[in-house]
């Protein structure tokens, strides 16, 4: 079985960054909480310069009950794709799709609204 891999959705790491060989999203841990990957927002313009194939940003904000609580992380990663002129913005989730599609996502991650059975 030959597999393909076209985009990898979460780049946070140099060491990944330099190895890498396919086009990626960089991760922004915009929240800043410890469990979370991410390069922090204040290193993202030396980050970037590490790998020449960035098509976008990542994020994934704090876990809510409200969807709405996740807005201000999904703007503030469209502003950092504007400044940097990135294309790609891969957040939301099953909860709160709907915002980060109000913001810009172009990429979300459905994943239990598919595959939750219960």
């Amino acid at each position: 079985m030959n597999v393909t891999c076209e985009l990898c959705h979460s780049l946070s790491s140099e060491s990944a960054a330099r190895r890498l060989e396919i086009p990626a999203l960089v991760e922004v841990n915009l929240s800043g909480e410890a469990t979370k990957s991410g390069v922090p927002p204040e290193q993202l313009e030396a980050f970037l310069a590490l790998y020449p194939d960035i098509r976008g940003l990542m994020t994934m904000p704090p876990l809510a009950d409200d969807p709405g609580e996740s807005r201000p992380y999904f703007r503030r990663l469209r502003e950092l794709a504007e400044h940097y002129g990135l294309r790609e913005l891969s957040m939301g989730t099953s909860q709160d799709w709907r915002v980060a599609v109000d913001e810009g996502a172009t990429l979300v991650r459905v994943g239990s609204t598919l595959y939750d059975s219960g």
